[in-house]
């Protein structure tokens, strides 16, 4: 993309979802969006949306611990995701209303687990930051989170987080032809390996 279109520049713009919808919504420039799953999609206003929304990504759960000494998951006070309903752990996790709020409240409702939540953070960036900080036990983040972390916090195996997957809807918000690029480019052969590196999985 870079090569075909040397004067394109991309400006990114990182936030919760609802975050993203609201501001898109009130004005603030965008042409494309990218949103943690179908519930932020349906609270965008769909006169702002040109084409088809199409979903470039998925992502599942993974269970954050902090670092540590050493890289044994088991050495802190959560070694399995059964522990989280010990007395005393803390766990942090999103706000129900983010994307990761609700998929955490899924798993822990499938597993039958009602652990004492310490805090629910705005998303999950903020719930690893929790973590990170040693203030939290243990978070329920995107594993992509856990990844991007490079070593700050440890993930503990957590095989039922495969089982809640959450869809990255990508949707054109303006006439501006870069945003096609940029679609494109998203969608393409590197672009997709560019998300799966990071973690992603390809629908």
């Amino acid at each position: 993309m870079r090569a075909e279109h040397p004067d394109l520049r991309v400006d990114l713009g990182f936030a919760a979802s609802s975050t993203i919808v609201q501001q898109v919504g009130q004005g603030a420039p965008a042409d494309v969006v990218v949103l943690a799953g179908p519930e932020p999609l349906a609270m965008l206003d769909p006169d702002l949306v040109r084409g088809d929304p199409v979903v470039v990504a998925t992502n599942t759960l993974a269970l954050a611990v902090p670092a540590g000494p050493g890289s044994d998951p088991g050495a802190g006070p959560v070694a399995s995701v059964e522990d989280l309903a010990r007395d005393g752990i803390r766990l942090v996790v999103c706000r129900p209303e983010a994307p990761c709020g609700r998929a955490a409240q899924t798993l822990l409702t499938d597993l039958g687990l009602a652990p004492r939540i310490a805090s629910y953070e705005p998303d999950a960036r903020a719930t690893l930051t929790k973590v990170e900080l040693g203030e939290a036990d243990a978070g329920l983040v995107w594993g992509t989170d856990v990844l991007a972390a490079d070593g700050a916090v440890r993930a503990v195996p957590l095989p039922e987080g495969a089982e809640v997957v959450n869809d990255y809807p990508l949707a054109v918000v303006s006439d501006d032809p870069a945003a096609a690029w940029f679609v494109e480019a998203v969608t393409s052969e590197d672009g997709r390996k560019v998300l799966a590196d990071a973690g992603f999985g390809l629908p």
